[in-house]
């Protein structure tokens, strides 16, 4: 393989990753093959942006309780965001079970950064 080929062949693939990245996104329930699955994700990731927006309004607010807190807070969004993967590919597959209990673990990692955002300084 010549420098120029193996040049091409890393463009493309390059290419082809920026093209996969820019289609990926959130499910969108309306084109789902498992819609009611896909819509309980879909509820899921608001609720974790909705966390993420108190987050950030107590951090820039300099509201947040501690630093042991805040690193606590940003590891419940951090799980949040993870188990958001997870129930995605869950609702691909239709897999009602899977996506109810991810979504559950969302909904309470969530909450439990949405309380420990609003908790007041000392």
């Amino acid at each position: 393989m010549t420098h120029s080929q193996f040049f091409t062949l890393i463009i493309s693939f390059g290419a082809a990753l920026v093209v996969s990245y820019a289609l990926a996104g959130p499910i969108n329930p309306a084109h789902h093959p498992y819609p009611e699955q896909a819509l309980a994700v879909h509820e899921a990731e608001h609720a974790v942006d909705h966390a993420w927006e108190i987050y950030h309004g107590a951090a820039l607010g300099g509201t947040v309780a501690s630093p042991a807190l805040q690193a606590d807070i940003e590891q419940h969004l951090h799980d949040a965001r993870t188990l958001i993967t997870q129930a995605q590919e869950a609702a691909e597959r239709g897999d009602n079970e899977q996506v109810n209990r991810l979504v559950t673990q969302v909904q309470i990692h969530a909450t439990k950064a949405i309380e420990a955002s609003k908790e007041p300084k000392k």
